[in-house]
């Protein structure tokens, strides 16, 4: 197998590189992304969730686990990226973060060793690609550019802040002392803080989007990737207190939170405002090129720890490394409150074994939420320790009471805030596997309990901070004379710059309104735009080209990146009918042009891509049984097992193939098939058709084009692997064209007596040795293994005199080589051999494996008493050894001339053999 790639995508912010790594990961059967904030985390597990569905897709992060039985893609914080799963794909998002004094030592450690079978990915800042060619030397670069340009406007005030901003201050005071501002002087901001839940980030985030407020007060975790709409940046301070000291921005963390500005192809700006002093010319021009100083340093700590004792432990966690770009930063605090619980009366004697320094290490991993003191959290980390030591578990009711304690919405946004960190880590608890009793259950409950305080910080945050009644949309619904809608270029539903809702495709959808009577006022007037909107966007699509529509692998279809409808069953396999996706305010006019457009689309899909059958379907040359035969390839959409049709085939005469054949027809050993329906096209509309003909409720994907063999996953419906141009043996299925290929070779083959594999039957299907073996047994071979001694190549001859030379320079190199007390035994006595001449003498010579295939006929099922059937098989019966002769007619027989004669298959490379025992 090839080395699996590694390429780093670096480049500046808004450059599409999480994007770029969602599609990598997509394209395989597995992967794993690491994230760098939960916040980020639950951003793209939505985005995939809403491609792949929830079944495949799980989400790890500490205080958060959804795991689903098939699942596929793993999305996760980078802290709790699943070890050893052995993924396809690997992807680590903000890989500059190896350099972070706290965090780093975990990004370092997953740069060095986390990798996917196929691809892995590191995508981040171009200042690592130093250190990553450095400690990754098989690397490979893709450098991204920013989609928009970023330019700086100096300072600004507050009051003169442009719609779309965002400010961003680096203490929860200063946040919540602009967004005061803002609602005095704008209306209103959302506010967005690293330590806000999802739940309560989407919220506020939701806020901003849909244009109820036009700021958004922030800490610099919007730096990390998240996608907001924001066109300006604007520090309120330059200088942040980094859990140490009050310490400068560099120009590169600058950059990166500047960069969230201008969103795709939109341009973006920054500034400063408030008491932050102007930014000078040279870090300007830096942040501008996206040109920094190179990471010279990785934050590193040792994973290969040492659990014999506590002290033991934490020498191997304090150990430093051997490669000079390796640091050891600061002491993280899962060491800290190791040192601190270690010390703690009545600990240290239940620290008998590694067993127990083990669990005493995960209990310190628990984060502190809280962000109470050391000694405080050492404390609680103590008293679970105390619990899974002593009692395998903690108690269900002191866990209990702890959750009730925090489980209350009311108090002001400091005690919600507070509450929901608390809450954390309890879910962090309830997420360990065996810390507590029902997980599931804790699991739902914590999860519950934040949401519910998630809900009510939301509703605190907007009440505090927003004031609604600056609202133009809600000035103006009340005003219902003069309430007029229109809708740019984006399909927004606007009134005097309020959004209303969004027109997707023909089909609108109304932002949440806050009662009844507000909700139809805006329908009302949003349908008084909709209505020639709606007659002029069908016109467009009906003119549009088909390149600018297409269907999904779950039966929707697209205009652009629109969807306006869907397919659903038709009376054939092969005629589909599109449905679709229109508001009963278009009009019927409306909705019957875009039906019609999306049939004619899908009805030339179908065309274009099963053009040679539809062909053979039409020829009035194919006649009678080929005819026949015919139609039961088009039923199945060109692709027929051998095996449900062995009688049909047997019928057929040489006159009758003749005609399937000129139209592309294989008749296969295993599979009846139209090589040109096997190519991907085909194939991806094939399994939707399929699909939909049997009323699959989720239709499986197609393989990802040029795999020969693909896993076979017994839980795939039943002709799934068939119409996706597969053939299912043993634990894998391999392509239908391949198989064949493989067929021709095995006629040549002895598969009576046994034959060997070749390397051309290896290489055809990708296999080793031993994967080859599973594929033959499940075609019906019987694979013997052995081993034997390998055959190397012939040495060559030497002459006498070489031969002479060779004893003296080896004698010699012994002599120089023996230790001065070794001298030679006395005359007499018998030398015995030194223990390192037996300890390197060979062993054997070398062996190698080897598999014998012979063909293995299943038996027949008796069928009644005293017939020939019942009987064990004949000696010779079954696939013949040697090579076969193809035979196109029938044969006949002197012996039995009553006896009825069957056609011989032609295209069986079993059946000349067959014909001779017939008979007998």
């Amino acid at each position: 197998m090839d080395r699996a790639g590694v390429t780093a995508v670096l480049g500046p912010t808004n450059t599409g590189k999480t994007y770029y790594a969602i599609e990598r990961m997509l394209s395989y059967n597995s992967g794993i992304i690491g994230l760098p904030l939960r916040l980020l985390a639950r951003e793209v597990y939505d985005r995939i969730v809403d491609l792949r569905g929830p079944g495949v897709v799980a989400l790890v992060t500490g205080e958060e686990r959804i795991v689903p039985p098939r699942v596929k893609y793993w999305v996760c914080t980078v802290e709790a990226m699943p070890q050893g799963v052995g993924a396809d794909f690997v992807a680590i998002d903000e890989i500059q973060l190896c350099a972070d004094p706290d965090r780093g030592h975990v990004f370092t450690q997953r740069l060095l060793e986390m990798r996917g079978t196929h691809e892995t990915l590191f995508m981040g800042a171009d200042t690592m690609r130093g250190p990553i060619s450095e400690l990754v030397p098989e690397v490979q670069y893709a450098r991204r550019d920013r989609f928009s340009d970023l330019t700086y406007t100096g300072p600004k005030k507050i009051s003169r802040m442009p719609p779309r901003s965002a400010i961003v201050g680096f203490s929860v005071d200063q946040v919540y002392a602009i967004a005061e501002l803002l609602r005095r002087q704008k209306g209103g901001a959302a506010v967005v803080m690293g330590a806000l839940s999802p739940r309560t980030r989407n919220a506020q985030v939701a806020m901003y989007q849909n244009g109820e407020v036009d700021y958004l007060v922030a800490t610099d975790a919007i730096g990390m990737g998240l996608n907001l709409d924001i066109r300006h940046i604007a520090f309120s301070s330059t200088t942040k207190f980094d859990g140490r000291r009050m310490r400068p921005l560099a120009p590169n963390e600058l950059a990166q939170i500047a960069g969230r500005a201008g969103r795709y192809m939109t341009p973006g700006t920054f500034g400063v405002t408030g008491e932050a002093g102007a930014i000078d010319d040279e870090t300007v021009a830096a942040i501008t090129a996206h040109n920094f100083r190179p990471i010279q340093k990785l934050q590193w700590r040792n994973s290969r720890l040492d659990m014999g004792s506590p002290e033991a432990l934490i020498a191997s966690l304090e150990a430093p490394s051997d490669d000079p770009m390796l640091v050891r930063g600061r002491e993280a605090d899962d060491v800290g409150a190791l040192k601190a619980i270690c010390d703690l009366e009545g600990i240290r004697v239940r620290l008998r074994d590694a067993r127990d320094v083990r669990l005493l290490w995960d209990v310190c991993q628990i984060p502190d939420f809280r962000g109470i003191s050391s000694s405080e959290h050492a404390g609680l980390l103590a008293r679970i320790f105390e619990f899974l030591h002593d009692g395998g578990g903690v108690p269900t009711d002191w866990f209990a009471r702890q959750i009730k304690r925090i489980d209350r919405t009311d108090g002001d946004i400091d005690t919600l805030s507070k509450r929901l960190a608390f809450i954390r880590t309890w879910t962090y608890v309830a997420q360990r596997k065996g810390w507590v009793a029902d997980e599931s259950h804790w699991r739902d409950a914590t999860r519950a309990v934040e949401d519910r305080l998630s809900d009510a910080l939301h509703g605190a945050l907007t009440q505090r901070f927003v004031d609604r009644r600056t609202s133009v949309l809600l000035r103006r619904l009340k005003m219902k004379e003069g309430l007029v809608a229109d809708i740019n270029d984006k399909g927004e539903v606007m009134v005097d710059g309020e959004m209303l809702g969004r027109l997707e495709g023909f089909r609108f959808r109304q932002e949440a309104s806050a009662t009844p009577d507000e909700a139809k006022t805006v329908r009302q007037a949003a349908t008084t735009a909709l209505r020639p909107e709606f007659h002029l966007r069908a016109d467009r699509f009906y003119n549009a080209p088909d390149t600018e529509m297409d269907f999904t692998e779950q039966g929707g279809l697209m205009w652009g990146d629109q969807a306006i409808g869907k397919l659903v069953k038709g009376s054939e396999a092969l005629k589909p009918t599109a449905e679709a996706f229109v508001d009963d305010d278009a009009g019927p006019e409306v909705a019957q042009k875009v039906q019609r457009r999306l049939q004619h689309f899908i009805d030339r899909k179908v065309a274009a891509a099963f053009e040679p059958l539809l062909a053979m379907s039409k020829d009035e040359n194919v006649t009678g049984i080929a005819r026949g035969f015919a139609f039961q390839m088009v039923e199945a959409m060109g692709v027929l097992p051998r095996a449900s049709v062995a009688n049909d085939v047997k019928a057929l005469d040489q006159d009758a193939r003749g005609l399937l054949r000129k139209h592309g027809v294989r008749f296969g050993q295993f599979t009846i098939f139209q090589q040109l329906l096997l190519k991907p096209a085909p194939t991806r509309l094939r399994l939707v058709l399929w699909s939909l003909w049997n009323d699959l409720q989720e239709f499986p994907e197609a393989p990802p084009p040029g795999l020969v063999t693909v896993p076979n996953l017994t839980d795939m419906p039943q002709g799934y692997y068939a119409n996706a141009g597969y053939v299912s043996a043993g634990q894998r299925a391999i392509r239908i064209d391949m198989l064949e290929r493989l067929a021709d070779m095995l006629r040549t083959m002895d598969t009576r007596g046994g034959f060997e594999a070749t390397a051309d039957m290896l290489s055809i299907t990708g296999m080793t040795l031993e994967q080859f073996a599973d594929l033959m047994q499940g075609l019906g071979y019987k694979a013997e293994p052995g081993t034997r001694e390998k055959v190397k190549a012939k040495a060559k001859e030497l002459t006498a005199e070489e031969i002479a030379a060779e004893v003296a320079a080896k004698s010699e190199a012994v002599v120089e080589a023996a230790p001065v007390e070794d001298v030679a035994p006395a005359e007499g006595v018998a030398e015995e051999a030194p223990a390192e001449a037996v300890a390197t003498a060979p062993e054997g010579p070398e062996m190698e494996s080897f598999y014998t295939f012979s063909w293995e006929p299943k038996r027949r099922p008796q069928q009644g008493k005293g017939r020939r059937d019942d009987a064990a098989p004949r000696k010779g019966k079954g696939k013949p050894q040697g090579k076969f002769k193809r035979d196109d007619g029938p044969r006949t027989h002197s012996a039995k001339p009553k006896r009825k004669e069957r056609p011989v298959d032609p295209d069986n490379p079993f059946a000349a053999a067959l014909a001779g025992l017939k008979t007998k």
